[in-house]
């Protein structure tokens, strides 16, 4: 029985051996074996190392091994003392020696002590001898060195959101914060802020590689082309005139690209090692998959030599407000790398995987008030069906379509078919009830959505399913009196035209002027002269409604906009027209990391699909799947076998079965232990053979083979789609008798630049009173302000300046001059300005005057120059009274020591040496001018004005 120690040990030369390294006994030492080795025991003035690690024969750090299940955090101290004890007859790379490891088994953590603010850091495993070597030509001249000292950022052609946005996350790298999130409206260009930073990191920074994550595969096309687009500011060539982009379409990783782009999907497909990922399982949205994301345990990676963890330096997670990171998480930490993301609409859970590091955080709101989006305007259009469904009676005739064929029949009711508002387009379809929105849409577009205007904008539909998309296709191909041409669907489920060439067409050209779509264009896809939005699905996710309405706010340059639709004055709004009561209805956050229970059949065919082996998972699908056979005409069963090589239903319901059943599980590892020369019986006392149970590990290797083999197929994105069709209701019921009529046509609510900015303004400042509330004891800046403001001349530009820092980190909005802006939009009357430059609203002290602002404890809100003006204007007056006056030159150095209060809370002595006093003599001029006054008069001032 192994100790936990001597188990740590065994686990940790796997995982050198794995990485690369060659382990060696001090006993046994032959460094001509290869680049690296790895020596146990080795001997050093302080004892003996664990793990010696020498690269290209030279000495170059240690490994401190614990038991297993040990805590490393505070195992770095003795780590350090290895790296600078002295050795005896070996090449160092250094007197202190720069990488320095901990490790248990489960895991390990690095530090390289080169770094300006050496910190240990969690790794997934060891880096690589070949890797070390490089880090050891760079010198001194360490990654985290050079991101302290990245030139200033050429701000031309930045907009100022993405100008702030590079400057905080630059900050933080500052501060060697390992995870950063962007938050930037939808259309204020967050793709382009990205390839800014990337550009910088690797032209300045020396990052040797990145790696670029979307959501989904075209996605991944639209990113690469802004890096194609993208001309660098310093150098005037395009980025990728300098530097290689890859586009990932194979698992095959280019040896020469700086920047990857990929979907995580291929990318956990790389990590287990597969030579080839389904394209097809790259195109669907993360949203859809929402429910089967949450039910599959999160996906286990293994340590990957071609790929490892050092292959990037960062990573850029695009449109991270999906709920992944309880599924994707190890794929995420498996690099040693900084993450960066970026998105528009933040779930909970992203801000709690960014480690609340939130150095950017431009809103919809924010970006109305800029002109960087557009604000929209909300038609309501309500008809009977669609607020309270209807009834077909009995007897009456009603065609039945079956979904995957699309053969129709007609059949009479034996019953009533009563059917509510949200069965529309799942069970029933009423053609009437899509037909009278459209119509009602088509008669209001040119009287009041677009007045004056004769060509229709450019609309997105938002349908619920496939054949959904198609009804409303015709109709409003009918009801406009137009062509093929005029209205498209664009789903995965689109035939013919690509998907893309049809996104390309819809933005660029004049026709399509409607497109139809389910998900597919519902996040990400840039279609900037879109000016109307027609909703015909609810969809409860807080954050993929955010993210649909977040098509139609991009902004577009009137003269690109009259390409597409000559009659456009302008984009100035959008309007989102609501037929289903999108709006009003509940929104909640994704789903956390709570496995949820009863998945529809699509949810499973996704959770296996994704990755999920859990019984429960595969049991329920088998059953579903064995059910659906029974149901089955043969040419149905044909369809299936060209999409499942040839298997029917029944074979794979029968696989998942058998990859459960604890005695196939058995068969299969008896037959694994006898193909290896395992003795599979004994002979009992009368020669009889006696079955012996295989080791554990044949019963792995069986359970894993035969999962394998029953999850394979569901990898194929059009088997799934067929399953899907079929397992649905198999007859969808058009109700073509029920007829429709307008309840409700009217304008909602209206979302203007005014109103944007008072929203904004609203949330500002509820942040910074909810702020204040929940950290007045925490924050002594703030604990003196809110309970003991006799104290206030105590209160430093150090702890103001913490205060600041806090507010930043806890939103990025929260800075003097943000706040001020809101109070002024909210209550202009009581907020008073200064022209002079010491009434900047972004001075530091100004927080004092806002804190106290929003406790109430002042009528009016001023700048704190102006409140340190009046105390100092009313002083002087004291003094004349008092008879005492003061010389001009002395004038001016009050002033001065005036102007230093305002902008630092106090003057002291010593500050006479630095500017603006050291311009005027310093020090000796002022005690020549006050003589032995000087010293009173700055105490007499320190506390008057600052108080």
């Amino acid at each position: 029985m192994l100790t936990p120690e001597q188990k740590a040990r065994q686990l940790i030369d796997q995982q050198l051996e794995e990485a690369g390294w060659l382990i060696q006994d001090a006993a046994k030492v032959n460094m001509s074996a290869g680049l690296g080795v790895a020596v146990r025991e080795f001997q050093t003035s302080t004892g003996p190392a664990d793990y010696a690690l020498f690269v290209d024969r030279k000495l170059v750090g240690v490994i401190e091994a614990k038991a297993e299940g040990s805590l490393l955090g505070v195992v770095a101290e003795q780590t350090a003392r290895y790296l600078t004890s002295t050795t005896k007859f070996v090449q160092r790379a250094a007197d202190q020696l720069p990488f320095g490891y901990e490790a248990n088994g489960d895991e390990v953590r690095f530090c390289d002590w080169r770094d300006p603010q050496p910190r240990s850091r969690n790794v997934f495993s060891f880096h690589q001898p070949k890797t070390l070597q490089g880090w050891l030509a760079d010198g001194d001249d360490t990654l985290r060195h050079r991101l302290q000292s990245l030139p200033a950022l050429a701000t031309h052609g930045l907009r100022d959101c993405q100008v702030e946005a590079i400057r905080n996350l630059e900050e933080s790298f500052k501060h060697d914060r390992p995870r950063a999130l962007i938050q930037m409206a939808t259309g204020s260009g967050k793709t382009f802020t990205a390839v800014s930073f990337v550009y910088r990191l690797i032209k300045f920074a020396g990052a040797k590689r990145i790696l670029f994550l979307v959501d989904r595969g075209n996605l991944g096309r639209q990113t690469l082309t802004e890096f194609q687009q993208y001309v660098t500011p310093d150098d005037g060539r395009k980025f990728t005139d300098l530097y290689n982009v890859q586009n990932l379409t194979s698992n095959s990783l280019s040896s020469v690209s700086k920047v990857t782009i990929t979907t995580i999907q291929r990318l956990y497909s790389m990590l287990r090692g597969e030579a080839e990922f389904e394209a097809g399982n790259e195109e669907e949205s993360g949203f859809e998959a929402e429910a089967a994301l949450t039910a599959v345990r999160p996906k286990e990676v293994a340590y990957n030599a071609a790929l490892p963890p050092e292959t990037y330096d960062f990573v850029v997670i695009d449109e991270c407000h999906r709920s992944i990171y309880n599924v994707w998480q190890q794929v995420l930490e498996y690099f040693d790398a900084h993450l960066i993301g970026l998105t528009a609409t933040p779930a909970k859970q992203t801000f709690g995987f960014f480690n609340r590091n939130l150095v950017m955080e431009y809103t919809h709101e924010r970006a109305v008030v800029d002109g960087v989006n557009v604000g929209s305007d909300i038609y309501l259009i309500g008809t009977r069906i669609s607020q309270q469904g209807s009834v077909v009676e009995k007897g009456l005739p009603v065609q039945h379509v079956e979904r995957l064929t699309r053969k129709k029949r007609w059949e009479a009711l034996d019953d009533d078919l009563p059917y509510a508002a949200t069965q529309l387009d799942r069970s029933v379809t009423a053609p009437d009830q899509v037909r009278t929105v459209i119509r009602e849409f088509r008669d209001v577009l040119f009287t009041q959505l677009f007045p004056g205007r004769h060509i229709v904008p450019k609309t997105l539909i938002f349908a619920k399913t496939d054949a959904h998309a198609d009804l409303i296709v015709d109709i409003v191909r009918e009801e406009f009196g137009k062509g093929n041409e005029f209205c498209k669907k664009i789903t995965y489920g689109t035939t013919g035209e690509k998907a893309d060439d049809l996104i390309k067409r819809f933005r660029n050209s004049f026709e399509p002027r409607v497109a139809v779509t389910v998900d597919m264009i519902s996040t990400g896809t840039d279609i900037r002269p879109l000016e109307c939005l027609l909703f015909l699905r609810d969809v409860r996710s807080r954050v993929y409604f955010d993210q649909m309405k977040g098509r139609g706010t991009r902004v577009i340059s009137t003269s690109d906009l009259q390409i597409v639709t000559e009659d456009a004055p302008a984009k100035t709004r959008f309007v989102l027209v609501d037929a289903v009561g999108v709006t009003h209805s509940d929104k909640k956050d994704p789903a956390t990391s709570e496995r949820i229970k009863g998945l529809s059949f699509k949810d499973l065919l996704k959770a296996v699909s994704l990755g999920s082996t859990e019984p429960d998972h595969l049991k329920a699908l088998a059953t579903r799947l064995a059910r659906l056979h029974q149901q089955l005409s043969p040419a149905e069963q044909t369809i299936i076998g060209t999409h499942a090589a040839g298997a029917t239903v029944q074979d794979l319901a029968g696989r998942l079965y058998d990859a459960v059943d604890p005695v196939k599980v058995e068969d299969a590892a008896i037959e694994l232990a006898a193909a290896a020369g395992e003795p599979t019986f004994t002979l009992g006392p009368e020669g009889e053979e006696i079955p012996t149970e295989p080791a554990e590990a044949y019963f792995r290797q069986a359970e894993h083979q035969l999962t394998l083999a029953a999850v394979a197929p569901f990898d194929n994105p059009e088997l799934r789609a067929v399953l899907e069709k079929l397992h649905a209701q198999k007859d969808l019921i058009i109700d073509h008798l029920s007829v429709d009529e307008v309840r409700t046509s009217e304008f909602g609510e209206r979302f203007s630049p005014a109103q944007a900015a008072e929203n904004l303004a609203r949330q500002q400042v509820d942040k910074f009173r909810a702020f204040i509330k929940e950290h007045h004891t925490e924050i002594l800046a703030l604990e003196v302000l809110h309970n003991q403001p006799w104290r206030r001349r105590e209160l430093t530009h150090r702890q103001l300046r913490d205060l600041a820092d806090a507010l930043k980190l806890e939103s990025p909005d929260l800075t003097p001059a943000h706040l001020w802006d809101a109070y002024e939009r909210l209550d202009k009357a009581r907020v008073r300005s200064s022209a002079a430059p010491t009434g900047s609203k972004s001075l530091l002290t100004n927080l004092i005057n806002l804190v106290q602002f929003a406790l109430e404890r002042t009528d009016v809100l001023e700048p704190y120059a102006l409140t340190v003006e009046q105390r100092y204007r009313q002083w002087l007056h004291q003094q004349q009274l008092a008879g005492r006056l003061f010389s001009e030159p002395q004038q001016q150095w009050l002033n001065m020591m005036k102007d230093h209060i305002t902008t630092s809370l106090t003057v002291e002595a010593e500050d006479f040496d630095y500017a603006p006093f050291g311009d005027h003599g310093g020090f000796g001029r002022a005690r020549v001018l006050f003589g032995d006054e000087l010293l009173p008069v700055v105490k007499e001032l320190n506390d008057v004005l600052a108080a």
